[in-house]
């Protein structure tokens, strides 16, 4: 009996020692990324209120820190932010099941009309059930070749109308180059959705009137105010008092924005309800007519309304911007024009416009496109994803809850990266004659389309739309 406990009490004495050796061999938890040291409760809120604009203090922090990950403590939020292309991979690929959901923020919440669309809404059934309706109905080949006519339309649109800005006399042949682009962006995005490119008349010399503008306009001020680091994004309960004007904006953009197009959509709902209707010519007929499983509507009108904002918002900002950025490039360095120029003669000639069947062998024009997705992002971060769990990434913890932003010039900039980061230089994009240049960088040194389950699914239509207005701009004026 003694024997017997002698031997059990062994046994536990040595569970214990083994027990104590493996917690002592155990690695310490990983740390969080390099950041200013926070406060308790407000975290950095107070310096983030003091250095504007925000995007350019956080960037001004990761170079003091010399790192390409950084954490920033805003409120209760972790915001993590990253110029590393393999981090990003990590984030954006390898985990990117536990980064695929978006925060819960007023302006957002305000654009997408309570998560009704897709691109802003957190991960969920509504968020599944709208991806699968853009990728498998809206954004499919098929409806690419349909809508191809309806594209060349606003193509020859674009060069009537600046052909005619030029020939203004009262303007003295001065285009404004930002309008043209954001614009004629617009303007394809309606005639997709809506079949036509103006909401109103139009002005006398083909180009966009007050309804038009007040449409775009209105677009931009979302985009402005989505995700801008406003203080009630990180200490919800300051939502009300509205400290950084987010919510009277977006609310009044909005509603110039929807004033247009849910009138638009109610329109045409009744023409097909009537039976005034009966061929699909459009995004919105063919949003209006899918069906479930039980042959009912598919989409409420609600979420059709909230679906064409998302379309909207995700066409306009991009494709403008690189192109009026490769045009200001291309001015700047008149040899890169020429090159563009030449390339452009040789594939198309000058007895005809260029069309989207020229785009595969147009590489110098794409290039020049990436460079400027590289150099000029428009926006200095995607748009957020937050963690699901807490998650170690690059060797460092992740917390549950946090925001992601992947910075798009410190991707497109980054000097380990890049051969001279500042220069635009489209050549170096083009590796040989029988690579075609695409506008995407999977590998995530460029963010012009993101990438895994939240990334771009109108990637084909966003680039197509973006070649053929530098194309036709290129080789229509010089």
């Amino acid at each position: 009996m003694e024997i017997t406990t002698f031997l059990a009490l062994l046994c536990l004495l040595s569970l214990i020692f083994f027990k104590l050796i493996s917690v002592k061999k155990r690695s310490p938890a990983p740390p969080l990324p390099p950041g200013p040291t926070a406060f308790p409760f407000v975290g950095s809120l107070p310096q983030m209120l003091t250095n504007k604009p925000v995007p350019r203090w956080i960037h001004n922090l990761m170079q003091q820190h010399n790192t390409e990950i950084a954490c920033i403590k805003l409120g209760g939020v972790h915001v993590i932010s990253v110029t590393s292309p393999e981090l990003s991979r990590e984030f954006l690929k390898k985990h990117d099941a536990f980064f695929a959901s978006r925060p819960d923020i007023l302006s957002a919440r305000l654009a997408s009309d309570g998560y009704q669309g897709v691109i802003l809404s957190p991960s969920g059934s509504q968020w599944k059930k709208m991806r699968r309706v853009m990728a498998s109905e809206v954004l499919t080949v098929g409806v690419f070749q349909r809508l191809h006519g309806k594209r060349c339309e606003e193509a020859d649109h674009l060069v009537r109308y600046v052909y005619n800005q030029w020939n203004n006399v009262d303007i003295k042949g001065v285009v404004n180059l930002r309008d043209v682009t954001q614009h004629h962006i617009a303007s394809v995005s309606r005639k997709m959705v809506f079949g036509e490119r103006f909401f109103g008349p139009g002005t006398r010399d083909e180009g966009p009137g007050i309804e038009e503008k007040e449409h775009v306009d209105g677009l931009f001020m979302i985009l402005s105010c989505l995700y801008a680091f406003g203080v009630a994004d990180f200490v919800p309960w300051l939502e009300v008092l509205d400290l950084d004007g987010h919510k009277r904006a977006v609310t009044n953009a909005i509603k110039n924005v929807r004033k247009y197009q849910d009138s638009a959509i109610d329109k045409r709902m009744e023409m097909w309800n009537l039976g005034y209707k009966s061929e699909e010519d459009d995004i919105l007929d063919i949003l209006i007519n899918l069906k479930n499983s039980e042959n009912e509507p598919l989409l409420s009108i609600r979420e059709i309304k909230a679906l064409i904002v998302d379309i909207m918002l995700a066409s306009v900002d991009n494709p403008s911007n690189a192109v009026e950025w490769a045009m200001a490039e291309m001015i700047n360095q008149p040899d890169l024009l020429a090159e563009a120029c030449k390339e452009l003669d040789s594939v198309v000639g000058k007895k005809r416009l260029v069309q989207e069947s020229d785009i595969p062998k147009l590489n110098y024009v794409k290039a020049c496109l990436k460079e400027s997705f590289r150099l000029h992002p428009l926006a200095p971060f995607n748009v957020p994803h937050i963690s699901s769990k807490d998650t170690v990434v690059g060797g460092y913890l992740i917390p549950e809850k946090s925001y992601v932003v992947l910075s798009r010039p410190g991707l497109g900039r980054n000097p380990r990266i890049w051969d001279e980061p500042l220069r635009f230089k489209p050549e170096r994009h083009i590796f040989n004659e029988q690579t075609q240049v695409g506008l995407a960088d999977h590998d995530l040194r460029i963010l012009s389309f993101s990438t895994g389950r939240r990334g771009c699914p109108g990637f084909v239509l966003g680039s197509t739309m973006t070649i053929i207005l530098l194309a036709r701009l290129i080789q229509g004026f010089s």
